[in-house]
């Protein structure tokens, strides 16, 4: 999920990425380094006690100001569970907040049910005046159908003054990121917001209903995006492409396919129905059934049948025709 995030980030304004581990921070590290576009340099910091995202950027800002080099600059502030960010408004974010020459610029959605976001409070001249968790919201408050997406850029020079000035006397007994608006709107600086065009952006994962919600979406965009490659699927809705496959044009996946890991599809085959495959890599014009393979490889113009298994190092060699209900290992 995280690397969806690092995805959208991956701008060209961005001179470095630091990210703010806690819980299973060495497995995060581990994962994060190994699975990361080459072209983003990672820089982790560990959060030890978690006192909230206010805190956690109070972490990181020792790094951060190391990291962005000497000049005033921005801070760009994005949580690790909104997958479906678009690299494209991370780009319109910052361009608004420069052209702008705002303290802090914040992306906001609208939402027919903003139970559980924290709710922007503008103030006369349509700047944000404040942002207030739900749990610290009055009556009036919690009818704003403005939300928080907790993505922000903050002037460099600012962040840290702003942050010492955060106190805890919410709630949840927390430092709250969002109490950087307040703090700098009342001592006179520029404090906007961008209002997202398509609210989904905004979409956490807090549980397995809402990662299920955003898996849905990211298939959706997975599939558009090899379709108009050149790939055909007869059931997109019940075509399951993981995000590091990599398929070639004139590739014809049937209904019921699932591709994860690291799968490479030649120009010319045909998957499924029903082809659960994991890091296969399947050679041109090859045809693959009802075909359940892990770390395998499928040569070009071979035939597997349905109802074959092939386990990890199982190889099928070019034009080879594998019989149903063989299991094949090497």
């Amino acid at each position: 999920m995280v690397l969806y995030v690092l995805d959208a980030a991956s701008h060209e304004e961005v001179r470095a990425t630091v990210v703010v581990v806690g819980h299973g921070a060495t497995w995060v590290e581990k994962s994060l380094t190994e699975r990361a576009r080459a072209d983003v340099h990672l820089t982790f910091v560990e959060q030890f006690e978690q006192l909230g995202t206010g805190h956690a950027v109070s972490v990181a800002l020792p790094t951060i100001e190391d990291e962005g080099g000497a000049g005033d600059g921005d801070v760009l502030i994005l949580p690790g569970d909104t997958p479906l960010l678009r690299a494209s408004t991370v780009g319109a974010l910052l361009a608004l907040h420069r052209a702008s020459s705002a303290a802090l610029t914040v992306l906001t959605a609208e939402v027919a049910d903003p139970s559980g976001y924290g709710r922007i409070l503008r103030a006369k001249d349509g700047s944000v005046a404040r942002i207030v968790e739900e749990r610290d919201a009055n009556g009036a408050e919690r009818l704003v159908g403005e939300i928080n997406t907790s993505i922000m850029v903050v002037r460099k020079s600012l962040l840290g003054p702003a942050l010492r000035r955060v106190d805890r006397q919410n709630a949840q007994n927390q430092y709250y990121l969002t109490d950087l608006v307040g703090v700098l709107h009342d001592a006179g600086h520029v404090t906007q917001a961008m209002l997202l065009e398509d609210p989904t952006e905004a979409q956490g994962v807090n549980d397995r209903r809402q990662l299920a919600s955003a898996e849905a979406v990211l298939r959706t965009r997975i599939n558009e995006r090899w379709m108009k490659r050149g790939v055909t699927m007869w059931d997109p809705q019940h075509t399951y492409v993981d995000a590091d496959v990599e398929l070639a044009p004139e590739v014809t996946l049937l209904p019921g396919c699932v591709l994860r890991g690291r799968c490479v599809i030649e120009r010319g085959a045909r998957i499924g129905p029903h082809a659960n495959l994991k890091d296969v890599h399947v050679g041109e014009n090859a045809r693959v059934a009802m075909v359940d393979a892990t770390n395998a490889i499928i040569g070009a113009e071979a035939h597997v049948h349905s109802f074959v298994t092939l386990a990890p190092g199982g190889e099928v060699t070019n034009s080879e025709v594998v019989a149903p209900f063989e299991h094949r290992t090497r």
